[in-house]
């Protein structure tokens, strides 16, 4: 699996999330609304908004590699979006959840199928399963860490 390939997997795969209703204090809702703004900059090929979104200790693993950071992430962004005119990002399945444990931390798992077209027709599409990890500061979720296979 390309390394390259997976990584806009990483930033797209927790987008893939309706926002949710709810108080604005609610976890929940805003752990959600996190993931549904990071799907919308990846599929807007906003790479400036994805690394907001990106905690600074952000690490990145799959089952091949390891040990990628928010720099790899950038460069990886700055290729796919090169590369494709459009990225779209399918979740199968998704779940989020908060730690009821202080509700500092989040996670998100999901079955996402990432594509990318110079036109109408997917020129590729490879289909994923993902893990992030979240990490609420103040009012803001950022993500901290990504696996996926």
């Amino acid at each position: 699996m390309h390394r390259r390939t997976a990584s806009i997997v990483l930033l797209s795969s927790a987008a893939s999330w309706l926002p949710a209703c709810g108080k604005p204090d609610d976890p929940q809702a805003s752990l959600e609304a996190a993931v549904q703004r990071l799907q919308d900059a990846l599929e807007a090929k906003d790479a400036g908004a994805v690394l907001d979104m990106l905690d600074p200790r952000f690490r990145a693993q799959s089952d091949t590699s390891e040990g990628m950071d928010r720099e790899w992430a950038r460069k990886t962004m700055t290729l796919m979006f090169l590369r494709y005119a459009q990225v779209k990002v399918i979740a199968v399945t998704r779940n989020s959840r908060v730690d009821e444990a202080g509700g500092q931390t989040g996670r998100t798992e999901a079955q996402v199928l990432v594509t990318g077209a110079q036109g109408l027709i997917p020129e590729r599409a490879a289909p994923y399963r993902v893990e992030l990890q979240w990490w609420r500061e103040g009012d803001d979720w950022l993500l901290r860490d990504l696996r996926w296979e």
